[in-house]
């Protein structure tokens, strides 16, 4: 195995690690944690039958397991089946794509597989290698030699992986190999996840609590639960490529107080496992990206609308293609008031004649309830784009990059009392599917609808501003 990385794996990415096309170079840590994972008998079967390997992010952990996963399909032998799995269609696809880089950066490899979208076969053996997620995975069918998940811990709950490890009882050595960070210990139902659950299984099986030789896991986590997050002893404990795959600098500046919530360092930066976090943006940071400008006729950038009906807010935010925020209109309920209701015509109103005064590349839309207005101002011409802030793959993202901004001053605003104040209102939530922001409560009084507006003009006007490079052609 360590003969086939050394070989075939390449960086698919620019990174600290090195250059994109690179040979892979396996560090020792990552060589010794392969001969484990991959260990076999005296009589030559696999040792272990389930692989569990948990560290902090940005350890490489992509890098390392897209060339196992090619290992399963070029030398499992005939009809090999091996699957990326992962609890979101974009997560399952992470490996896959690094797989299918790896595959077009070596000319022996891409001479060999037929390379589609979704899928890399080999046909001299008929194998096949496909990326599956919990959204949308054939139950019936699969036979796999090689599974490989990818951040179990945020599988809503333990149906894919019941499924995936029943489907390999027909393969003789099958493998699971699970590569995740710790989450929150519970799932959807309510009860521990399935990578929780695997998790105490292993500490027991390390502590000869237990005994079971099938399963493996290595997993790099502080020594102690309550290790202060701002030492470098922490970090390296959680953290086995610190100073090499992962920047020093990089996590010295995540663990700022003032930039990362607790909790969720210690969950993506320390690999710790939590029970659930609230928390705000630090007080006074958002007061002190305030600057004195003001948005300028024919001025590009994105028109943000998060609309309600009747017991909340309506706001409406523009942002620069170089981050800077204002509010262009915000309705609110007067609590006096219990027959309040936006004036929908006067919002619209308000887009068009935004869309006239400002170069709007898009005016993003949260659609709930407000899919007519949405097509009467999309008749209009106006450049509507549905944004749903409440799907937690989008929201989740955008929200890391409007904290980072904030928190770091790649972020300026026009000093809004009412933005100020949505965005002080504004308590994080972290849970399987990753931190972002909420109100206090579902009938809480205060508002942040200015604030989504916010968050979502920035993520849209940042990607605008910063175009990504195409994918490489698919090989067919």
């Amino acid at each position: 195995m360590l003969g086939f990385i050394e070989a075939y794996g390449r960086i698919t990415k620019d990174s600290v690690a090195g250059p994109t096309g690179a040979p892979l170079d396996p560090r020792p840590w990552q060589q010794n944690l392969v001969r484990h994972i991959f260990a076999r008998t005296p009589d030559g079967r696999r040792r272990h039958r389930i692989a569990m390997v948990g560290m902090a992010r940005k350890n490489g952990k992509t890098g390392l397991v897209a060339p196992i996963a090619l290992y399963g399909l070029f030398a499992e032998g005939q009809g090999a089946e091996v699957y990326s799995c992962a609890a979101d269609k974009e997560q399952a696809k992470l490996v896959f794509k690094a797989a299918k880089r790896t595959v077009e950066l070596d000319d022996e490899l891409r001479a060999k597989a037929r390379i589609y979208r979704d899928a890399i076969e080999y046909p001299e053996t008929g194998s096949v290698y496909r990326a599956l997620s919990s959204e949308a995975f054939t139950k019936e069918g699969l036979s796999p030699n090689l599974v490989i998940f990818d951040e179990l811990h945020a599988l809503p709950n333990r149906e894919m992986y019941d499924v995936m490890a029943l489907a390999q009882g027909a393969r003789y050595d099958p493998l699971m190999v699970i590569v995740t960070t710790a989450g929150v210990r519970t799932d959807s139902t309510g009860q521990d996840s399935i990578a929780y659950s695997l998790y105490q299984h292993g500490t027991r099986v390390a502590s000869a609590e237990i005994e079971d030789p099938t399963f493996f896991m290595a997993w790099w986590e502080p020594r102690h639960a309550d290790a202060p997050i701002n030492r470098r002893e922490t970090w390296a404990e959680a953290n086995p490529g610190l100073g090499d795959i992962l920047d020093v600098a990089d996590i010295s500046a995540a663990a700022q107080t003032a930039r990362t919530p607790e909790a969720e360092f210690r969950i993506k930066r320390t690999n710790q496992w939590v029970v659930a976090s609230t928390a705000a943006l630090p007080s006074g940071t958002f007061e002190s990206r305030a600057v004195e400008r003001k948005l300028l006729p024919n001025e590009r950038g994105v028109l943000f609308l998060d609309g309600s009906y009747s017991g909340d807010s309506t706001g409406l935010v523009f942002c620069t293609l170089d981050g800077f925020l204002d509010v262009v209109g915000a309705w609110e309920r007067d609590l006096t008031d219990p027959h309040w209701r936006v004036d929908i015509g006067a919002v619209e109103k308000a887009v068009e004649d935004a869309c006239k005064l400002y170069d709007v590349a898009e005016v993003d839309c949260d659609p709930y309830r407000w899919e007519r207005s949405m097509q009467a101002m999309e008749g209009l011409g106006l450049p509507i784009v549905k944004y749903t802030t409440g799907a937690p793959a989008r929201i989740v993202p955008a929200w890391s990059k409007f904290y980072d901004a904030v928190t770091t001053g790649g972020i300026t605003h026009s000093g809004d009392p009412r933005l100020v104040r949505h965005v002080n209102n504004l308590t994080l939530k972290v849970d399987r599917l990753g931190p972002r922001p909420v109100k206090e409560h579902r009938g809480s009084p205060r508002k942040i609808d200015l604030a989504i507006c916010a968050i979502g003009a920035y993520d849209r006007a940042t990607s605008l501003a910063n175009v990504s490079q195409p994918e490489a052609p698919n090989l067919w």
